[in-house]
């Protein structure tokens, strides 16, 4: 396990999505608007659950925006209490879940005893309902291990919302990821028809300020000047990569519709056409069947004699979205999962040929930002020789996170299992990341596809390999 500044969600075997609580906004991460979208999904059946947890088996991925351990929390008295039943109910389902299914039995050497002693007299001095769900938040935060997270029962169901592709909010359509070093956010993907697309902003364009206050503050990226009522304008400040800011004015309006995935034809100096696919997440099941046509697409008449897959933005999700799309270019037995006891599960890819694509040309885009199934699916096409990787090395997240569901609508998402490579079983991608065939450093915001100097040595590999 290694422990680091970005993480992403990665893969559950029959699970959800494991994701980090939208309370963390000052951490970096991809964000919808104000909502989290950092998950890894697999689904699952858990038979034997905890006290009163339904689990649900998921293969952790990496999550964008990772949880941060805090100092010890200390309640602040308030008025109105919550029901210290259910709250110590909850408590113990999660403990349980913990003490029995985590992936690490010395618990990141925390006292898991005491940590139940001190959590349940904290419980019985009474606590609000946020209080409690703090004090859930920073005891999951505690392991330290950048993956496992707690949900509120609100945070919950915007997850359930964003893994069916079924995502409802008010503002102006963009996915971003926060560029701490350039004081920014960047734009990873436009809605389509939102406000964001209507006023022509891009991918890779960066917001360095709402209505004149700069978007990232000492407290970090302050993720409510985008928030605000349906018809309320906001004036941007934006900047273009290789452009002077400019200040653009949007409307916020409601915006529906599953996040998008980015497709381009591009040309090499040779004159071959290559397709371009941005990957922005694996945590919304339509994601694979925008994959499967966009691929058609592209091959129909040989349209297409390579492919570039972007995966630098991609922090993970559904295991169901991972193996729907590499069926699309390997099958059969690619790895296994494994648990604290050593047990193994094999992770099966379903073969689905489309037009040739088994034998299709490809190269993967990677980068810090690449977590969890993101990057179990980059390392399996690179050991079985698939495809051939390009950019720079990823931070090692391929934890699975198996799902909790408590009876308060609460949830958790607690690394269960690891993944290991068929061809290198002995070798540890928590620890080493993907590591690219062709090192070639690039940043989001600072370049556009048609600039991006990864993309362009992509474009001269297939050159080089007629």
């Amino acid at each position: 396990m290694a422990i680091r500044t970005r993480t992403f969600i990665l893969i559950l075997v029959v699970a959800t999505v494991a994701c980090q609580s939208v309370n963390n906004m000052n951490q970096p991460g991809q964000q919808v608007e104000n909502k989290s979208l950092s998950h890894s999904i697999q689904r699952a059946t858990y038979t034997s659950p905890p006290a009163t947890s339904t689990s649900t088996p998921v293969p952790a991925t990496p999550t964008q925006i990772p949880p941060t351990p805090t100092t010890p929390w200390t309640a602040t008295p308030t008025a109105v209490n919550g029901d210290a039943d259910l709250q110590q109910s909850v408590f113990k389902a999660l403990w349980g879940a913990i003490q029995q299914d985590y992936l690490y039995t010395d618990y990141n050497g925390l006292d898991w005893d005491q940590i139940f002693l001190d959590y349940s007299a904290l419980i019985q001095g009474g606590l609000s309902d946020p209080a409690f769900y703090q004090s859930m938040g920073e005891l999951v935060e505690r392991l330290a291990d950048d993956h496992s997270v707690f949900l509120t029962p609100m945070e919950a169901r915007d997850e359930d919302a964003e893994y069916s592709g079924e995502n409802d909010f008010v503002g102006i359509g963009i996915l971003t990821s926060f560029v701490p070093e350039r004081s920014r956010i960047t734009i990873i993907v436009v809605f389509p028809n939102s406000p964001a697309d209507l006023a022509g902003i891009q991918p890779h364009d960066s917001i360095l300020a709402v209505d004149g206050v700069p978007i990232v503050g000492e407290e970090g990226v302050r993720r409510s000047l985008l928030r605000g009522p349906e018809g309320s304008s906001l004036e941007l400040t934006l900047q273009t990569p290789g452009e002077e800011p400019r200040q653009v004015t949007v409307t916020r309006q409601r915006v529906t519709g599953p996040v998008p995935i980015i497709s381009k034809e591009l040309t090499t100096l040779r004159g071959k056409s290559i397709g371009y696919i941005l990957l922005p997440t694996f945590s919304d099941q339509t994601v694979g069947d925008q994959f499967k046509l966009v691929l058609e697409n592209f091959l129909t008449n040989d349209r297409v004699e390579g492919l570039v897959i972007d995966n630098r933005q991609n922090p993970g999700g559904a295991d169901t979205v991972t193996r729907s799309i590499l069926g699309h270019f390997i099958k059969g037995n690619v790895g296994y999962f494994v648990d604290r006891t050593v047990h193994k599960r094999a992770f099966n890819v379903l073969g689905a040929d489309i037009h040739g694509s088994y034998n299709l040309p490809l190269v993967v885009l990677v980068g810090p930002n690449t977590a969890s199934f993101g990057e179990i699916f980059t390392g399996i096409l690179k050991d079985s020789r698939r495809a051939f990787i390009i950019g720079e090395p990823t931070e090692g997240n391929i934890e699975l996170l198996w799902r909790y569901d408590f009876q308060d609508g609460s949830r958790a998402w607690i690394a269960r299992e690891t993944f290991r490579s068929l061809q290198n079983p002995d070798q540890d991608w928590e620890l080493t990341g993907i590591i690219p065939d062709q090192i070639v450093p690039s940043s989001w915001d600072e370049y556009t596809v048609d600039t991006d100097p990864a993309i362009k040595a992509a474009l001269d590999y297939f050159d080089q390999n007629e």
